[in-house]
């Protein structure tokens, strides 16, 4: 493709000889356009490998043992120093590569899985792109399914990236248009008038709306001016470590309020101003428990083995989901720890950080009714429900209360990943940036009120968050936690309802999930 001379119009074996003379090498900083749909494959996973594959990422065409670790040596040292992370797999590295050779004044343009949108293991290619690019297009599909992916051949959520590289003199402008599609273009010339039209929108007279707009939703993108193929918000895209949350939502009002809620405002759809909520980061009121490889993995020292759980366990435990027993705000342990020889110390080291409230890191609305589970007696959170403690015990009725309320859910929703249908998960770096309501900003007499409320709650039953606009119970903690807890009005509580009502709509909330004949909104 490069090589002119001779040895490149050479026919014969593809032996290794020919393949070294057409070798050669491209400039850096000298492209103009670099478009790639780069291999999703991780080197450091290993669940979609054969038994035995060490290096997934080069295992084909039967390469030895030695090529392969050989290949993935230099990988590490192609890309030191680079937004290549081994979690994120091989498409980071494909994004480094585009970018080391892409020109000033450049324009990269990716397919990537989601999660580079949101996942932890992509927060340096988020601070790549937001400091060194500018004109940043993320284009992502609200849909479920096979539609929420731009490829043919994958189940997971997708994304288009676009973006420029700044030219000399130029700064970057550290936000992005985000659109969100409901469905994947039927066809090649369907995704043309797509494109042509997005374009259109991003150059309009009075600008995209952005997200601190207010919860008016974003800028509508038709076609022909009828059909409406999309939704286009400007989003800031600098808080690189959390993500950027403005991707996959098909009512950009509901990110719009989102966005407040984190920030210390209530400002909900419909209303004329935003209310003062105390707000802050958990990290800043809670600490997040220990993880659970440290619990009973040899490889860490684990003092513990997990074992059925016992009314009488010393060591009680809250390890795995179990949706059927999901349901009160109350939960039973589902596993007890018993301490190995040797290792006495050790766990009583580990067992200070047991607490009764526990998070959820794996959330599948569709099936799921609790993002906080509390345990009667202080309990080690294990692979899905890790501990969360405070120096309060008061403050673990509030948290529960506040986690399970429609404004917990949708600021969790806000900061989780949405690369799969209905299902949200957060790593534990993203845990601690969750935004809650700052219970240290509460009166004795609010957090009186927060465990009365809690007391008459904790035998109730939650349908599964999917159904929060239809839940009666679910109106109910809405009602108490916005008028008896922070004692706003009859208004203010109708909207959270709306809001409720707005976010069970979201396709990654629902996942397409069929609703009950039953369920109807409950106000």
């Amino acid at each position: 493709l490069f090589n002119t001379s001779d040895p490149a119009y050479r026919t014969g074996s593809l032996g290794e000889e020919t393949a070294a003379q057409v070798n050669v090498d491209v400039s850096d900083a000298t492209f103009d356009l670099v478009i790639m749909n780069p291999p999703f494959t991780s080197n450091t996973k290993h669940y979609d490998a054969d038994e035995g594959v060490q290096n997934a990422a080069f295992a084909a065409f039967n390469a030895s043992q030695s090529d392969q670790d050989d290949m993935a040596s230099q990988l590490r040292k192609k890309t030191a120093n680079t937004c290549y992370h081994g979690h994120a797999g091989m498409a980071s590295a494909f994004v480094a590569l585009a970018d080391k050779k892409v020109k000033a004044g450049g324009i990269v343009a990716f397919v990537l899985p989601f999660t580079a949108i949101n996942g932890a293991s992509w927060a340096k290619f988020r601070e790549l792109i937001a400091s060194k690019y500018k004109d940043v297009t993320v284009i992502s599909i609200s849909a479920n399914g096979k539609d929420m992916s731009f490829s043919s051949d994958t189940g997971m959520a997708e994304c288009l990236l676009i973006a420029r590289r700044i030219a000399e003199g130029e700064t970057p402008d550290h936000r992005a248009k985000f659109v969100s599609m409901p469905e994947r273009p039927a066809s090649l010339i369907a995704a043309w008038e797509n494109a042509k039209e997005t374009l259109n929108t991003t150059e309009i007279a009075d600008g995209v709306r952005q997200l601190e707009d207010g919860p008016y939703g974003g800028t509508p993108i038709y076609i022909g001016g009828k059909y409406l193929v999309g939704e286009m918000l400007n989003a800031p895209i600098d808080g690189y470590e959390s993500g950027w949350a403005a991707a996959r939502i098909s009512d950009y009002s509901v990110a719009q309020t989102a966005h407040y809620l984190s920030i210390g405002k209530l400002w909900l759809p419909a209303q004329p101003q935003a209310l003062e909520l105390p707000i802050a980061q958990l990290k800043e009121i809670g600490k997040l428990g220990v993880h659970d490889s440290m619990l009973t993995m040899k490889t860490h020292n684990g003092p513990f083995k997990k074992e059925s759980p016992s009314q009488n366990a010393t060591y009680p435990a809250l390890y795995n989901h179990n949706a059927p027993k999901e349901k009160k705000l109350i939960c039973e342990p589902d596993s007890q720890l018993r301490v190995l020889p040797g290792k006495e110390t050790r766990a009583i080291e580990l067992w200070t950080t047991a607490s009764r409230t526990h998070f959820n890191r794996d959330f599948t609305f569709g099936s799921q009714a609790l993002a906080v589970a509390f345990t009667e007696q202080e309990s080690i959170g294990g692979t899905v429900w890790p501990n969360i403690s405070f120096g309060d015990k008061r403050f673990d009725y509030v948290f529960t209360l506040w986690g399970n309320s429609t404004l917990g859910l949708l600021s969790y929703w806000w900061l989780s990943t949405r690369q799969q249908s209905s299902k949200a998960r957060m790593t534990r770096l993203v845990i601690p940036l969750l935004p809650i309501l700052n219970f240290r900003a509460l009166s004795e007499a609010q957090l009186a009120t927060a465990e009365s409320i809690f007391n008459d709650f904790r035998g109730l039953e939650l349908a599964p968050a999917y159904l929060a606009d239809a839940d009666a119970n679910r109106a109910r903690l809405d009602r108490r936690v916005v008028c008896d807890l922070l004692g706003f009005g009859e208004e203010i509580y109708r909207a959270v309802r709306r809001l409720a009502e707005k976010w069970c709509a979201e396709p990654s909330v629902h996942g397409g999930k069929a609703r009950p004949k039953d369920a109807a909104y409950v106000e």
